[in-house]
């Protein structure tokens, strides 16, 4: 018995040993002063280092601006935004108050120079339309907390090390501190103020995070604090970086709490909307998620056969299987009969009367028509005619504030495109809409998309007017 629980003992010690040693952060070390050296040279900006930080964001924006996930990464490369968020956490890990101020000034200069930079380019670039690579910058979520934290500990152990490696560079492009400032740039430019508050928003997640882990892994490492002659200015110089700590950490959990909680409650509402809104004759073509930790808001539309209001009360019944017992939900039906008629019987009544009608056309019109050509033009031209009474505008004003708040006027009318360089016309909807702002291209084409639904029209061409 005595010989087992030794052996026991002695591999638990062993693996102890083994395990202290794989995960050891003191082997390969570089001295303490040449980290601290590194990253203090980083901090400022200033002669080559602002000029590449200019250049690299207008890299980044020319980038965004044209889509390139490619040119994105090059930018985020060379970009030298690291220094001082790393700057800060060696400034609270070693209490060097004044390398904390010198790091948190020119972080702000360098946000500062990079947005306006970037605000710039916008406002002289012709192409003005927000693209997949900007949006994904306007609203942070977990995993964009959890990558700063991580890639922070990756850029502060790779930078203590005595062989540099390319970690500083991918920390970099994970993190991607450079996209933000350039999307708030765009956002600035363009008047999109919800895109300068989200990216912001999203740049000081990053920064905070990355800063909270320098300052892990420099106490891990038991860097030496920075020593005072003076005891009574040691004090207050500790009580200066506790209430910095305070200040930025309080917050710091709260939006990460908050995010953490936001991408659940829209993760529940993707999976509701999956699971309950399922029918035979309607489907969901649009959903709107207004979270908000005092009472969140669903609006869902539907389009099709309208459903009823005892399967809605149902399906609301269902949403704290979902975790979603404190959200209201507002369902929009896209299709309404307010004939009476069973929904089938009035599909068939439409198709008949327009079959009548191109038939009608066609006899109205045989002799006078002599090609082929000319037969398809008529037809195209009358059908377009007959069809223009079927949009149902006011309908289409009430469904589209729901889908698009921005929008404020929208006039839809059957219309013949026809081709200057052939004699082929195409037959399309024209939908003229105005908004209150510029519209990204994602906006633009869900709508495209509502409407050629709605209106049952396989070509839609959509004039914009901001």
């Amino acid at each position: 018995m005595t010989d087992k629980h030794i052996t026991t003992k002695s591999a638990l010690i062993g693996l102890q040993a083994f395990l202290k040693q794989l995960f050891n952060l003191s082997e390969g070390k570089a001295s303490e002063r040449a980290t601290s050296e590194e990253i203090r040279q980083n901090v400022v900006f200033k002669g080559a280092n602002l000029w590449i930080l200019i250049f690299a964001i207008m890299v980044c924006s020319i980038g965004l601006d044209i889509n390139s996930t490619a040119v994105i990464i090059g930018a985020m490369l060379i970009s030298p935004l690291m220094g001082p968020i790393m700057g800060i956490g060696l400034g609270v890990g070693i209490y060097d108050f004044e390398l904390i101020v010198k790091a948190l000034r020119n972080l702000g200069i360098a946000a500062l120079i990079s947005v306006l930079t970037s605000a710039v380019y916008f406002w002289i670039s012709p192409l003005d339309e927000a693209q997949s690579e900007l949006l994904a910058r306007t609203s942070p979520n977990l995993w964009d907390v959890l990558v700063a934290l991580f890639g922070g500990f990756a850029g502060i152990v790779a930078g203590s090390r005595k062989e540099k490696s390319n970690a500083i560079p991918g920390v970099a492009i994970a993190t991607a501190l450079m996209p933000p400032l350039c999307t708030a740039g765009f956002g600035l430019a363009t008047g999109t103020w919800h895109y300068v508050a989200g990216a912001l928003y999203l740049f000081w997640i990053n920064s905070v995070f990355i800063s909270l882990s320098t300052y892990i892994i420099v106490r891990a490492l038991r860097f030496k604090t920075k020593e005072f002659m003076d005891p009574l200015r040691e004090r207050r110089v500790k009580r200066y970086v506790a209430i910095f700590i305070i200040a930025t950490v309080i917050p710091s959990v709260y939006t990460a709490v908050n995010v953490v909680q936001e991408t659940f409650f829209v993760r529940n509402v993707n999976d509701f909307i999956n699971q309950e809104f399922i029918f035979d004759n309607a489907r969901v073509i649009s959903s709107k998620i207004d979270y908000n930790r005092s009472g969140s808001h669903v609006d869902i539309t539907l389009f099709g056969e309208p459903v009823s209001s005892e399967v809605i009360y149902q399906i609301r019944q269902k949403m704290p299987n979902y975790n979603l017992k404190d959200c209201d939900l507002t369902v929009i039906q896209g299709q309404t009969d307010q004939s009476g008629l069973d929904q089938a019987t009035v599909e068939l009544l439409n198709q008949q009367v327009r079959t009548g009608i191109i038939e009608d056309l066609y006899k109205k019109n045989e002799e006078q028509i002599k090609s082929r050509d000319d037969r398809i033009k008529l037809l195209e031209s009358e059908i377009i005619q007959y069809r223009s009474k079927e949009v149902p505008i006011d309908d289409l004003v009430n469904e589209i504030k729901a889908i698009n708040k921005d929008v404020t006027e929208i006039s839809i009318a059957p219309a013949i495109l026809s081709h200057t360089d052939t004699t082929r016309n195409d037959t399309l909807y024209l939908a003229y809409i105005d908004f209150k702002r510029r519209p990204g291209n994602a906006e633009v084409a869900k709508i495209e998309e509502w409407l050629k639904a709605r209106i049952k029209a396989d070509k839609i061409k959509i004039v914009r007017n901001y």
